[in-house]
């Protein structure tokens, strides 16, 4: 009897026993949890390992919150950026960093000593930049004497270990010899390319040149697929070359595909098993002997240039394409920015390509200003230099699907109508309902308009009502002119000269009379703006004004020598015909009738 009753006692109280078990269990789990994060917590023990280089710091107080401790995970978690490539300009070293990077202020780039890698110096960024919508831009400071330019980047006071960014790739690129850009275009890819040696404004022959897609296999660090396909057509610094049948029949599935220029010395085949780059050790041709023979004799160019398949670049406008785009090129103008776009828009351009090539004052607050303001402005980080033709043909392939036409000039450029002028008749979108005109034309693909050029108008500093209204003082004629072209209308080479471009067989231009439409080209400002110009020219043919080279032309300020030194008597320079034409249209129709303040002036305020 007294064995039953134990035996149910037993049945009873085992449940009540395990459960009690497994409370103290949980509670123990949580405890430890609970020293755990306090742990991690102390600045004694931060986390230091070889293969997790983060240092996490979580407050205590901060346990309690999901929400502070994700912020404060965040915000502390450190990751080494990796840079992919490096190229080395004449006054910086730009890396391409496959990272996003938010706070550029708290990022140092780091040297080693040539001979000693272990002896490293540290110098903040010049600047960050969003580049090509899946990688980032880095300015550093050239490096210093006997210091290796393969830099690596490290975060300031989180301890990384910016080894990490220097293990996958030591190369540094030279800005004068590169593939450094490619877009996708239909069938074919188009490739931007330093150091071709080509014949300026002129076509030339495709059959010397191939493009290198690189299809890397993951598994294989030194060799991959590669696929070689034939250049179509070749001028300046563009190569357009067909796309492989693997990447026209699936293009999405070509995100990030390295593409390169080969020098070729004899016709190739589409698909080769070679390694990748320039590598011919270990190669796994389908015909071993007979290929690594022949790609011998062909050279790849360094590059650094991906295809993305951006849809912005490749899906036409739902609701149709602006009757009126422009594009410019341009390095530290922020100021000139706002006069430009606000008087051309109501002038009628619709939309805006701002390819910025390095600039640092502050451009692309002024740029989200403006779009904030419906000006319907992009900013294209473009980081490389003396390839204003080359941007142009880009921004031309860019634009394509939104734009019936794009206007190409620059920023101290701005078109007038001196007939409706002097007629009295309303001057908002006469430019859009001129190109307009054409839209539909069988024959016309290109506006061409001629320019005169402004000199300082005996001022000594900037206007303060802008270009337009201070600078009214002009050489007498014009020189050259700037162009308002259809896309779509072009030559596939995109061939141009910055002021106009090459059109398809059967299109030709139009020249507008001068006394319709001509365009006041403020080139000779006060000293103080016009000095800038002696850092670089963006144009790839044009002669920096430091070169003692090509005097007498167009491109150079008469009389000026290569120094940017003040000549006498400047502010009357330039001087031959005092025009106010554009000065008092823009004050007739711009202007507030009570302040008699532009549209310029109060987005200063």
């Amino acid at each position: 009897m007294e064995s039953e009753q134990r035996l149910k006692r037993k049945r009873i109280y085992r449940p009540y026993s395990r459960a009690q078990f497994l409370s103290r269990r949980s509670l123990i789990l949580c405890l430890s949890f609970f020293v755990f994060l306090m742990f991690l917590s102390s600045e004694r023990f931060p986390i230091r390992t070889v293969s997790f280089h983060p240092v996490v710091s979580v407050p205590s107080l901060s346990i309690l919150s999901k929400n502070s401790l994700q912020d404060s995970f965040h915000a502390k978690l450190r990751f080494p950026l990796s840079v992919e490539d490096r190229v080395l300009f004449p006054d910086h070293l730009l890396l391409l960093v496959s990272d996003k990077i938010d706070e550029a202020e708290k990022l140092d780039c780091v040297y080693h000593k040539v001979l000693n890698h272990k002896d490293v110096v540290c110098q903040r960024v010049l600047s960050v930049d969003e580049f090509d919508g899946f990688r980032s831009v880095v300015r550093c400071p050239l490096p210093p004497w006997n210091y290796s330019a393969a830099a690596g980047l490290m975060w300031r006071g989180h301890g990384v270990d910016y080894s990490l960014s220097l293990r996958s790739n030591r190369t540094v690129h030279s800005w004068d010899r590169l593939v450094y850009e490619a877009a996708f275009d239909g069938k074919t890819a188009v490739v931007f390319a330093k150091g071709l040696n080509l014949r300026p404004h002129k076509e030339s022959d495709p059959n010397r040149f191939m493009c290198q897609f690189g299809l890397k296999n993951s598994d294989e660090e030194d060799e991959g697929f590669v696929v070689m396909t034939e250049a179509i057509v070749a001028a300046q610094e563009v190569v357009r070359c067909s796309l492989p049948s693997s990447i026209r029949s699936k293009p999405d599935l070509a995100q990030g595909i390295q593409v390169t220029v080969v020098l070729a010395s004899r016709n190739d085949v589409e698909h080769v098993r070679m390694p990748s780059a320039v590598r011919f050790r270990n190669s796994r041709s389908y015909d071993h002997g007979r290929n690594r023979m022949r790609h011998k004799e062909n050279i790849a160019m360094p590059s650094v240039a991906k295809l993305y398949n951006s849809k912005s670049y490749q899906t036409k406008r739902n609701d149709g394409k602006f009757e009126l785009c422009a594009c410019t090129m341009l390095w530290n103008q922020a100021p000139a920015l706002r006069e430009w776009i606000m008087y051309h828009t109501w002038l009628g351009v619709e939309r805006w390509f701002i390819y910025d090539n390095n600039s640092d004052d502050g451009i692309q607050d002024v740029i989200e200003e403006l779009d904030f303001q419906d000006y319907n402005v992009s900013r294209h980080t473009w980081p490389w230099i003396k390839t204003q033709e080359a941007g142009f043909s880009h921004c031309a392939l860019r634009a394509r699907n939104e734009c019936k036409w794009v206007g190409f000039f620059d920023v101290d450029e701005f078109y007038y109508f001196p007939r409706h002028h002097r007629r009295g008749l309303p001057g908002q979108n006469l430019l859009r309902s001129l190109v307009a005109n054409y839209s539909s034309s069988r024959m016309i693909a290109e506006i061409r308009t001629a320019c005169h050029s402004f000199g300082p108008s005996g001022l000594s500093s900037p206007p303060l009502q802008g270009v337009t209204v201070g600078y009214t003082c002009r050489l007498q004629s014009p020189e050259r002119h700037k162009s308002i072209v259809r896309p779509d209308l072009l030559n596939e080479t995109l061939l141009n000269v910055v002021h106009h471009f090459q059109l398809k067989k059967g299109f030709r231009y139009l020249n507008v009379p001068e006394s319709s439409i001509i365009i006041n080209h403020y080139k000779y400002q006060v000293w103080e703006t016009f000095r800038a110009k002696f850092f670089r020219r963006v144009a790839t043919y044009v002669v920096d004004w430091q070169e003692n080279q090509n005097q007498g032309s167009k491109d150079r300020a008469p009389g000026l020598g290569t120094e940017a030194i003040e000549p006498p008597n400047w502010r009357k320079q330039f001087c031959e015909v005092w025009d106010t034409g554009l000065r008092d249209f823009v004050l007739a129709n711009l202007a507030d009738p009570a302040t008699g303040s532009l549209p310029w002036e109060k987005s200063l305020l």
